[in-house]
């Protein structure tokens, strides 16, 4: 087992019951207790959980993502107008990577609908599931790697060593947050596996909703600077597109049909 599968493993089963001992995830796991003493201590630096004597407890602040269908339904209005003009600066014969998350499934969702013949890679398997359903419209190569139940995502060290060669013109992106200071994710296995997809390709769009702005996550992805466009809805503040034009990103405003 990968370091980086079996942490993910002591998240989640400490998440599911607030605490558990080292006796009981060594058993688990089936790892001796100094793995997992040496995990432990990683997961509390980073500020997943809490040491305490002879196990953890898990930190509420650090809540993993809810399952995809659970947020499939917040602000799906707006997530579908940025997926349509997402979907628009993806060009015909274009290699498209994207991310995993259910923007970017509504960037996909536009893609295929749009009839552009695209090549896609993608470390999602709702959205190669939805490729490999219509295989007339695209070429597709999916990212192996451990799979991050809750999302259906691919992240870590396998997957980023399949991208070591390969070229993308665009990334689409998801993010869980974006302030002055940056953009953050929830997970530091996706935020290492988003930084690889960033370095192959040409160009970095990232999607995200209004109420993504201003909001901090767990962990720092990047700086501003580091992007090249961002798609977001017409809810967007007057303050936050300052900022963020400031920065230098290409901002498109998605907005609803008739206005």
């Amino acid at each position: 087992m990968l370091v980086e599968e079996r942490r993910q493993k002591l998240r989640d089963l400490i998440c599911t019951h607030g605490f558990a001992s080292l006796q009981d995830l060594a058993r688990k796991i089936d790892v001796s207790e100094s793995t997992i003493r040496r995990d432990l201590e990683h997961l509390h630096q980073m500020g997943y959980l809490r040491r305490t004597h002879g196990g953890a407890v898990w930190n509420q602040d650090s809540a993993p993502l809810p399952p995809l269908e659970e947020r499939t339904g917040r602000q799906l209005e707006e997530k579908r107008w940025i997926g349509e003009l997402a979907a628009q600066l993806v060009q015909d014969g274009d290699t498209v990577l994207l991310d995993g998350g259910t923007t970017t499934l509504e960037v996909a969702r536009n893609i295929l609908g749009g009839g552009k013949r695209v090549q896609v890679v993608t470390n999602s398997l709702p959205i190669a599931q939805m490729f490999a359903s219509n295989p007339t419209s695209s070429d597709l190569v999916v990212l192996g790697g451990y799979v991050y139940p809750r999302t259906g995502v691919a992240l870590g060290s396998s997957t980023i060593s399949m991208m070591e060669n390969l070229h993308a013109h665009v990334a689409v992106l998801s993010v869980s947050g974006i302030t002055q200071e940056g953009l953050f994710n929830s997970n530091l296995l996706l935020v290492e596996t988003e930084r690889a997809m960033m370095r192959l390709a040409e160009r970095v769009v990232v999607v995200a909703d209004h109420t993504k702005l201003g909001r901090r996550a767990l962990t720092w992805l990047c700086n501003l600077n580091d992007i090249d466009d961002l798609v977001v809805d017409d809810r967007i503040t007057d303050d936050s597109r300052k900022w963020l034009e400031d920065a230098g990103i290409c901002l498109h405003v998605a907005r609803r049909a008739g206005v």
